[in-house]
């Protein structure tokens, strides 16, 4: 198994219906009608679990793809051995580092009560909070765990410095000061919707570490489902999208590795989120690289398969993409380059596909189609860097998505 800095880059694009969300009751207001509807803004996929730190607050920054009237957190225990305690859980703009911006502090309610305990196996979604946010905000989503809960449900590879501090409840402190200790991780958030956004749905891309940012300049919001976010940001309201980025570094399609396999964790990180129209899985090279490493094409088009067919049985247009380049890389043999090989003429055959996108032209150095353009490699001819990450956002059709 190839470990979470390695990725897969098999690509589909899966549209999905646009869901509504049900009214809500809060502390601060009743329930809002069943026709106001929720857009997904943000997501960060679990990608497994760390040390529990009992009594500490994490305080993660989140960066929203559309702005609405009010949020919603999604809090996950879905790796987690034992029930998930918290105290207090708090929404803010994010100012400068660790500090909100005055005035915007929230308490978040779980049908109306302060606390909240979240099963092991499960994630649960806050109340409305009565925040109203712009497009591509930051923002502070923080969490006090007055106990020993066993293992953190977390993101390991976020891109982006969150904060926490090891005792104490400062969840609803707008100071940061309290925070003195970083980490690159994000802790116990799933997801962030927002309500009545100026958007048609969302999003997502679905996939490994090419997805998850790897490679990218951190703390910059430069991976690719962000410059997408920012094409569509462009567009008028009814062809808009909020983006969420389900990619997990070192993630597989065909077998658990870092996280659920794609196959297993397709409902729960992409099917349920809040209005979703467009799913872009990104996976295959952790098994064409990984131990125990595929070689028969044969499982991938099976795979893709079962995907698409769930997809269509949720009335999803499927949009199937080809897996991109690695040669240079420690792990690229011949045998495995005729494996992706035979993939990407699979998926540009357009079966089970309904349309196609080729990444893989999109980026590969002409001169040896079997490496990454040197303008876009990160440097370990795997990942992509900033300039890598634009053309793969730059190569989705927005009219496919729309």
């Amino acid at each position: 198994m190839v470990g979470a800095g390695r990725i897969g880059v098999a690509l589909l694009v899966l549209v999905l219906g646009a869901g509504v969300g049900e009214g809500t009751a809060t502390a601060e207001g009743p329930a809002r009608g069943a026709l106001d509807t929720w857009t997904g803004s943000w997501e960060a996929a679990p990608s497994g679990t760390a040390p529990a730190h009992p009594g500490a607050s994490f305080r993660n920054v989140v960066h929203l793809s559309v702005g609405g009237d009010a949020v919603r957190v999604r809090l996950t225990n879905r790796l987690g051995t034992a029930p998930l305690r918290l105290d207090t859980v708090t929404v803010a703009l994010r100012g400068t580092g660790p500090d909100a911006v005055p005035g915007s502090m929230r308490t978040a309610t779980f049908k109306g009560a302060g606390t909240v305990t979240v099963p092991a196996g499960e994630d649960l979604v806050t109340d409305a909070v009565p925040l109203a946010v712009p497009d591509a905000a930051d923002l502070l989503v923080t969490v006090h765990t007055p106990d020993d809960s066993g293992p953190a449900t977390y993101h390991r590879a976020a891109g982006q410095t969150n904060y926490r501090t090891p005792k104490g409840n400062w969840a609803a402190d707008s100071d940061g000061a309290a925070y003195t200790t970083t980490t690159t991780s994000w802790y116990y958030v799933a997801g962030v919707d927002v309500l009545d956004a100026p958007a048609a749905g969302s999003v997502v891309a679905f996939g490994d570490s090419l997805t998850d940012g790897n490679g990218s300049t951190r703390d910059a919001n430069h991976r690719w489902p962000d410059r997408l976010a920012e094409r569509l940001g462009t567009l008028p309201p009814y062809r808009r999208l909020g983006v969420l980025n389900a990619g997990i570094s070192g993630n597989r399609l065909l077998l658990d590795g870092t996280g659920p396999s794609a196959l297993a964790r397709l409902d729960a990180d992409a099917l349920s989120r809040s209005g979703v129209r467009v799913l872009i899985v990104m996976e295959g090279i952790n098994d064409i690289k990984g131990t125990p490493k595929a070689t028969d094409p044969g499982a991938f088009e099976s795979a893709y398969r079962t995907l698409v067919t769930r997809a269509h049985a949720h009335g999803i247009r499927v949009i199937g993409g080809t897996l991109t380049p690695y040669g240079g890389n420690s792990a690229y043999t011949a045998a495995r380059e005729a494996v992706r090989q035979a993939v990407n003429t699979f998926v540009r055959a357009g079966r089970p596909f309904d349309a196609v996108v080729d990444f893989d032209a999109a980026v590969r150095d002409p001169e040896q189609p079997q490496r990454i353009r040197p303008a876009y490699d990160s440097g370990d001819h795997l990942h992509f860097n900033d300039a890598g990450m634009r053309a793969l956002a730059d190569t989705v059709d927005l009219t496919a998505l729309t």
